[in-house]
């Protein structure tokens, strides 16, 4: 089956959260899900990574979750690995690893480190480069706030350029009660479909990374698109939070 590919606009905006929702929707409908990390930074060798949390979040049994490379340094990949003396994890074989799920799983979840073009090894491969060679649609998770409208707008740029087909762009992080969201982040929503030329797919609420997997299920279903296993409805959402709609434009 084609893999899954989580890329964000930048560090930070809840890619982990995005593919563990992914990961949790596909388990509760009976896929056999397994989910890649290329590399993990800024972690110690004790300490869990963002695979672990997907494990997790989304009760997906522990060898369904690969993390390839690891390096204590938070910083890209290729800067990590360089400082730790040590090659980074070579493309090659990568798309092994993601092909040889991919025979025996129904899902196959491939998360980033930071944005799309963060490069992975002193040849400069990245995610974009992953996702070209498994012919794999990707899903783009982008910050609610101000700043966000030119980080997505070139991600998906990027991806188009290399004829990558976007699986559509989820929220990471919506502000919940008692935080309101703010003007940006109201503008925002309205506009990221526009500027990215692809679906508003999704918007999960902040600290989901709280909640027990029932809940983080039950939350993912509410905050995902149909094509990812939720009931999300963009237009209603938009209806109820955006600022179009607010001004009774939309």
């Amino acid at each position: 089956m084609t893999p899954l590919m989580v890329t964000g606009t930048g560090t930070g905006v809840g890619k982990t959260i995005v593919t563990a929702a992914v990961a949790a929707l596909g388990r509760r409908a009976g896929q056999r899900v397994a989910v890649v990390k290329p590399a993990q930074t800024g972690v110690g060798p004790d300490e869990a990574g963002d695979v672990a949390e997907v494990v997790r979040l989304a009760g997906l049994d522990q060898p369904d979750g690969h993390e390839l490379a690891r390096y204590a340094a938070a910083l890209a990949p290729a800067a990590a690995a360089r400082l730790a003396g040590v090659s980074g994890p070579a493309l090659d074989e990568v798309v092994s690893t993601v092909d040889e799920l991919a025979t025996d799983h129904d899902l196959v979840l491939v998360e980033g480190a930071g944005g799309l073009l963060v490069r992975f090894d002193a040849s400069g491969w990245t995610l974009a480069d992953l996702a070209v060679r498994l012919h794999a649609p990707t899903l783009v998770v982008a910050a609610a706030g101000l700043g966000t409208l030119n980080h997505a707008a070139l991600t998906a740029e990027a991806l188009r350029t290399r004829r990558v087909r976007l699986a559509g762009v989820v929220v990471g992080c919506w502000p919940v009660p008692p935080a309101e969201p703010d003007l940006a982040e109201r503008s925002n929503l309205d506009d990221l479909a526009d500027v990215t030329g692809a679906l508003l797919v999704g918007v999960l609420p902040a600290g989901m990374s709280a909640l027990t997997p029932g809940a983080f299920a039950a939350a993912a279903a509410a905050g995902l698109a149909p094509g990812l296993g939720g009931t999300f409805d963009a237009a209603d959402f938009r209806a109820v939070h955006g600022l179009r709609a607010r001004k009774g434009t939309r």
